[in-house]
């Protein structure tokens, strides 16, 4: 069972960093739309209508974050989720806010 106390202030910084990444609408849509299959940059841009430019530029910041990976094939570098812990903490989420509040106070 996870506790405060498992972890340390270094784990949680990485932790906060984590999300505040993907707190971000844009690079959480860009992480998204690496779930399903490695998909390229021009594919991620032209799905979201974003510019290849900053598509690049947010998923840099994930790399380094190792919450994409990259490889490449030929000229092109498709991205993906970098492991299942990744999908699956967002399939979490997103089955967590599809639920119905069953009489919590907003």
């Amino acid at each position: 069972m996870l506790t405060m106390n498992n972890f340390s202030d270094t784990d949680v910084a990485q932790l906060a960093d984590l999300f505040h990444l993907l707190g971000d609408p844009t690079r959480l849509r860009i992480v998204l739309s690496c779930l399903d299959a490695p998909i390229a940059v021009g594919d991620i841009g032209a799905t979201l209508q974003l510019s290849s430019s900053l598509v690049s530029h947010h998923l840099r910041l994930l790399r380094a974050a190792r919450i994409v990976k990259a490889e490449r094939q030929g000229k092109q570098v498709f991205y993906s989720a970098a492991d299942a812990h990744i999908s699956g903490v967002l399939a979490d989420m997103l089955e967590h806010i599809a639920e119905p509040t069953n009489g919590i106070d907003p």
